[in-house]
């Protein structure tokens, strides 16, 4: 994999008690709970007891099965579990979608939080609470990964958040997330032009103020992940590892 053969992801062209966080309800929008049989593990749930666990969050349009071709690009002390996100794109892209596109909802926070609540949801159910989770996600994946940060902070260890970017509005967590600082790599290509430039300037201006923010713009690269960007995910993994408690 090379910058000129980059992984395009997306098809076509994301111990203290929890913080209270008001349910969301979008009018005119329903997201239903993920599907846990097309969760994909890179284990068997034998061999998942102790370790952290790394969830991959597709972007849209994609479906559970496309991130997970990079497991074998991560470091393998990670679980790992990509999760298919709950709405159906309108006819004809294919895939998947974490929060519409088109229409109302297009530019609306509340539907992002409403998705990274049903994901919260599965969570919940499918991982140990004692388990360290970290979050990958990939275009509107990666909006799903730092939202999900934003509503329960103290519940992730770090965020990768690829080509992704911050939701619109506040919400009654940033603050406590704000105080905990938690890892975040953002990587992105600089010749993206899925991402609106709003987008991106609002997640500039906004994760540093939240979080211990490290990450690079890529040199010619489009909305897709090339090898350089996976070699510097990979080691931003490795130092998590690394700084967590044996």
């Amino acid at each position: 994999m090379t910058d000129a053969e980059p992984f395009d992801p997306e098809t076509p062209d994301a111990g203290v008690p929890p913080l209270e966080v008001p349910t969301v309800e979008v009018p005119g929008l329903e997201v239903p709970p993920l599907d846990d049989a097309a969760v994909l593990w890179s284990v068997p749930p034998a061999e998942r007891a102790g370790r952290p666990v790394l969830v991959l969050l597709h972007g849209y349009g994609s479906h559970e099965g496309d991130l997970f071709g990079l497991v074998p690009y991560l470091p393998p002390e990670f679980v790992i579990a990509a999760v298919r996100a709950p709405l159906s794109p309108p006819f004809p892209t294919p895939g998947w979608s974490w929060f519409p596109i088109e229409g109302l909802h297009a530019q609306d926070g509340g539907a992002a939080t409403a998705a990274a609540r049903r994901f919260l949801a599965w969570l919940d159910e499918a991982v140990d609470a004692s388990a360290s989770v970290g979050l990958l996600g990939f275009s509107q994946g990666g909006v799903i990964a730092l939202q999900s940060l934003r509503l329960r902070p103290e519940r992730f260890s770090f965020v990768v958040n690829l080509a992704g970017f911050v939701a619109d509005g506040d919400l009654p967590t940033d603050a406590a997330l704000a105080e905990r600082r938690p890892p975040v790599f953002w990587g992105r290509g600089s010749r993206d032009e899925v991402i609106p430039a709003a987008r991106v300037t609002h997640t500039v201006e906004w994760l540093p103020r939240f979080v211990d923010l490290s990450g690079r713009v890529y040199a010619g690269l489009t909305h897709s992940v090339s090898q350089d960007e996976l070699d510097d995910v990979r080691a931003f993994l490795e130092k998590r590892l690394a700084d967590s408690p044996a």
